[in-house]
């Protein structure tokens, strides 16, 4: 007897083969049977019409304070994603001496848009060291398995102090005791390092987060340390144009450790061509079997501006600053009086910097991004096609248009991977053997970017609603996000339809399967604000073997768990 069947689906399996309609048979955990006609189940789900897939297993996200409150790392599950993996770009809350906390959270406020007055009621602190709070993870409930990679900025702080802080380079002596932290954490079960060098991370408006200056002959030694244990990604963020020049001790690590390394990989318009460059050290790279990987997004990273989010185009506005600190409605009142409009409208105001002057200023790059998200909007549908066909300034454009819901309107400006205004590009870059999808960041950029419903919208735009190019297979975008990203990780034991796997699953109404606009959620700890959105088409989410979400409702089971390390299959049977 077993414990579930899952009847008459169409098996995609994540392997990138066709999909085939058959039964699934889960017992303990694991899937025992993919495929012809399963026998008796205590329980049974009737699935005809409807896609089985592994759970999503998303690489890039930002859940590691989120972790120790929410079970469900929402809105992640409400997206079918299954195993979540943290600690990303170099930002996280471990090692950390008590009296560093606070600075902790105000790096990643500044770094990942999460407030402060959330983290800081959120977190309940129970470790110092990152082998403690993988243990403090541990214990607390979870409906998803979870991973944490540990971090560099965490590191250089606990153990250079202020002088991390003020970017001094590290000493002999400060890379032994660096990477005895690093060595404790993989063994301890961490799955990576993780190490930005970016200028777009800031925190209290002009720092920099440690890490970001670091030596290559630093990140060499730190990363060096994965090949000494035997397992863990190496994963980087850096400046975008400027990725050529950190390709040779990126590759001349992945060759050494033989593990991968991974770093983000986006087209941006001060460089929009650099992505071929990459692209060809990556075909390099896979003929030569070195684990140099690039971290794509699966549609443009998207900033959005509402009069809710943390940007728009007049928060530096002096009449607008007067405001914003009403509650909503009161605002918004303000906003739609005809002579606190005109004041707006016509105040001259110095941005603050270059990286403003474009965000703001890029009119032929802000959309109305709408109930039924657009996100390969046509030129003609920019900001500045609607000035020129109305002949209103682009500003007084954008003014009205987030009045619009009720005030809750919101415009989408695609920061990166839309220098060409279409998604060709990407395209190809999801088609490439060494790239993985990532870049979802979840938890993360709460109240300016929501790329979090990154699994849908890979199912349901590039293999169903594309109207301006060419499709991707069903099967291809499937694999993409299951086993593919879970190998990245050494996650061997799921992202396969097939017996012996996890029984991580989604089952899909493909013809219900919809991604909503989205909306600005006022739920976190201490009230704070993220954004959110929501699907349709999923019928049951389940870990385990468990449902956790059946119609877009928690059922209460939460049987996820910590990932310790790599994952065996083996191991697991």
């Amino acid at each position: 007897m077993h414990d579930l069947a899952i009847r008459g689906a169409t098996l995609v399996d994540g392997s990138g083969q066709p999909g085939y309609t058959g039964d699934l048979a889960i017992e303990d955990g694991r899937i025992v049977q993919a495929g012809g006609k399963a026998g008796p189940a205590r329980r049974e789900l009737n699935a005809e019409g409807c896609l089985a897939t592994p759970g999503w297993v998303d690489i890039h996200t930002h859940y590691d304070g989120q972790a120790t409150w929410d079970p469900y790392l929402s809105p992640s599950t409400w997206h079918g994603v299954t195993t979540a993996i943290m600690g990303n770009c170099g930002v996280g809350f471990a090692p950390v001496q008590p009296q560093r906390r606070e600075w902790l959270i105000k790096v990643m406020e500044g770094v990942e848009d999460i407030p402060g007055s959330v983290l800081s009621e959120g977190i309940q602190w129970d470790w110092e060291t990152f082998p403690e709070y993988l243990d403090a993870l541990d214990r607390r409930p979870k409906a998803l398995d979870i991973g944490a990679q540990i971090p560099h900025s965490a590191v250089r702080a606990y153990v250079m102090g202020d002088r991390a802080i003020h970017h001094d380079e590290a000493s002999p002596a400060d890379l032994v005791a660096m990477r005895e932290l690093v060595r404790d954490a993989l063994r301890a079960g961490a799955l990576g390092f993780s190490t930005a060098r970016t200028f777009l991370h800031k925190y209290d408006e002009r720092k920099y987060p440690p890490g970001t200056f670091a030596t290559e002959d630093e990140l060499m030694a730190l990363g060096s340390v994965l090949g000494e244990v035997g397992h863990g990604v190496f994963q980087m963020t850096a400046n975008h144009p400027a990725m050529e020049q950190e390709i040779p001790w990126l590759e001349q690590l992945a060759r050494h450790n033989r593990l991968p390394v991974l770093f983000n990989l986006q087209q941006t318009d001060p460089a929009p061509d650099v992505w071929k460059q990459l692209l060809s050290v990556l075909d390099r790279a896979r003929d030569e079997d070195v684990p140099l990987m690039g971290g794509i997004s699966g549609r443009p990273l998207g900033i959005l501006f509402s009069w809710q989010s943390t940007l728009h185009p007049f928060i530096y506005h002096p009449s607008f600053q007067a405001l914003q600190h009403l509650p909503f409605e009161q605002l918004l009142a303000q906003l739609r009086d005809p002579q606190v409009r005109n004041r707006i409208m016509n105040e001259q105001v110095g941005l603050r910097d270059r990286r403003a002057e474009t965000l703001f200023g890029s009119f032929h790059k802000i959309y109305p991004l709408g109930e039924d998200p657009d996100y390969e909007p046509l030129p003609e549908q920019s900001v500045a096609a609607m000035a020129q066909r109305s002949g209103r300034p682009p500003l007084e454009i954008i003014y009205d248009l987030m009045l619009e819901k009720d005030g809750k309107a919101i415009l989408y400006y695609p920061s990166f991977n839309y220098s060409y205004q279409h998604l060709d590009h990407l395209h190809q870059m999801l088609q490439h053997a060494n790239t993985v999808n990532s870049l979802s960041d979840g938890g993360a950029h709460c109240g300016y970017i929501c790329d979090v419903s990154m699994p849908t919208f890979m199912l349901s735009y590039w293999t169903r609603d594309r109207r301006r190019g060419p499709h991707l297979p069903l099967e291809h975008v499937v694999k993409r996000q299951t086993q593919d990203t879970a190998r990245v990780y050494g996650l061997d034991d799921r992202g396969l339809l097939q017996a012996g796997y996890k029984a991580d699953i989604n089952i899909i109404d493909p013809q219900a399967l919809r991604l909503y606009g989205p909306e600005m959620a006022f739920d976190l700890p201490a009230g704070g604000r993220r954004l959110v959105q929501r699907a349709d088409g999923y019928v049951a989410t389940l870990v385990d073997g468990a449902p956790i979400f059946e119609r877009g409702q928690a059922t209460g089971a939460l049987p996820g768990k910590l990932l310790r390390g790599p994952q065996s299959r083996q191991a697991r049977a």
